[in-house]
């Protein structure tokens, strides 16, 4: 089968939507069909070009296999509505001219989490001819509502009728959570063209291993606790709660709270960090995919954290399943919703009240002072983590496409909350941890 992917996202960058777009990728090249993936040259988020990218109207190379088509857009840092939106609008417009371009495939996915990349996939699937499929990752413009980005309005209410029509249009949907999943359905999409194809960890990179004696000591984290937030320090983060946090544990020496990654709130962090005087804290820079899981190897509590929207009950990220991958306990701090309903029901974390940093620095110490319970946390997080790999997610959406492009219902069946068992072979063995 021939698949032409469209994405703002690729790697080398590193958010979750270039990752799981890369990972099912390759899967899908490994399993013997055509993957091309029309993105931009990479530059989230800051905004700027990685070193060897150039940002050409049009240019071509393979990544494992994969056929990586990049073109021209005007780029910009992850912040600020108008110039981000400009951003999107000229991928929309100069990855519908490449698609259109491309060799013929059997299907045409577009990915959020915004949608215009969605009218792309829209409008060349219209014109192509082609089965289209839309990847829901977020509930775009709600999102931008919730991070406070933009307020509701007619704007707001202008794209949101946008979205309704992108999703009636879509010949089928695949869904990361149930809860965007029932959100569709509650607003009469059918849902017998949505499939809940979760997020997942590659059991491959992320695995139990000793502490990094070398990042140890290049953090001054060794014989402290560490309390680690890795990943994309946006807006939909409540972050700022964290360095309040930081600041009520300044008594305990023995914690340390990590920050690593990328991200538009990075630097009011560090100048929270700063004007603060925090010793406690640690900012990492942005590392690279390969270099993850060293990282993730020095921490004693993996941190997840949204802003208090009900929006967020919809949230399981892709760090979760990491955490859970290495054997990590971790401590939420969001709505009640679905992450917390998984990780609850895995037995390997605890939640607390978003955005309320004074909850927040007691769980930490909590945790801190209780060795035995992390562990058993972490035992348990280790467990459960075979059930949600990126091998299961793109055996499921790849079922799903092949069904949507020979015509058939593709109603299969996903990685499910509660659900040990998956209808599918990958299933049925068990992925390699070393």
């Amino acid at each position: 089968m021939k698949i032409l992917f469209l994405s703002d996202n690729f790697p080398p960058e590193r958010n979750a939507p270039a990752s799981r777009t890369f990972d099912h990728a390759v899967r899908w090249v490994n399993a013997g069909h055509e993957v091309t993936v029309v993105t931009t040259a990479p530059n989230f988020p800051e905004g700027r070009l990685l070193n060897g990218y150039q940002n050409r109207w049009y240019a071509e190379e393979v990544i494992d296999g994969v056929r990586v088509v990049r073109v021209k857009t005007y780029i910009t840092a992850n912040d600020g509505v108008f110039r981000r939106t400009l951003d999107y609008l000229s991928f929309m417009v100069a990855g519908s001219i490449a698609a259109l371009f491309q060799p013929r495939p059997d299907v045409l996915v577009s990915t959020s989490p915004q949608f215009f990349c969605a009218v792309a996939g829209w409008f060349v699937s219209r014109v192509r001819r082609l089965p289209w499929v839309f990847e829901l990752r977020d509930l775009w413009p709600s999102a931008i509502v919730a991070v406070g980005a933009m307020r509701k309005g007619f704007a707001i209410r202008m794209l949101e009728r946008l979205e309704l029509a992108m999703y009636r249009a879509a010949d089928l949907i695949v869904a990361v959570t149930q809860g965007l999943k029932d959100d569709l359905v509650g607003r009469n999409i059918n849902a017998e063209k949505i499939v809940l194809v979760r997020n997942g960890v590659d059991l491959s990179l992320y695995y139990p291993r000793p502490k990094d004696e070398a990042l140890q000591d290049q953090f001054g984290v060794r014989g402290k606790f560490v309390v680690g937030f890795l990943g994309t320090m946006g807006m939909a983060a409540a972050l700022d709660k964290v360095i309040v946090a930081a600041e009520l544990l300044r008594d305990r020496t023995d914690i340390v709270l990590v920050f690593a990654g990328p991200g538009s709130q990075r630097l009011e962090l560090e100048r929270m960090v700063s004007d603060r005087g925090l010793v406690n804290v640690r900012m990492i820079a942005a590392q690279s995919r390969e270099m993850m899981p060293r990282v993730w190897s020095i921490l004693d509590l993996s941190l997840s954290v949204t802003r208090d929207e009900p929006l967020f009950r919809y949230t399981v990220s892709s760090k979760n399943y990491e955490a859970m991958a290495m054997g990590l306990p971790i401590l939420l701090s969001m709505p009640e919703g679905e992450c917390a309903e998984l990780v609850r029901n895995a037995g390997a974390g605890i939640r607390v009240a978003a955005e309320d940093p004074h909850a927040l620095a007691e769980a930490i110490r909590a945790m801190a002072d209780s060795p035995e319970n992390c562990a058993r946390m972490g035992k348990a997080a280790l467990a459960a983590a075979p059930r949600f790999t990126r091998e299961k997610s793109a055996e499921i959406m790849l079922d799903a496409l092949m069904r949507l492009a020979s015509g058939m219902p593709a109603n299969v069946d996903s990685m499910g909350i509660g659900n040990l068992e998956v209808e599918s072979k990958s299933a049925r063995h068990t992925p390699n941890t070393q």
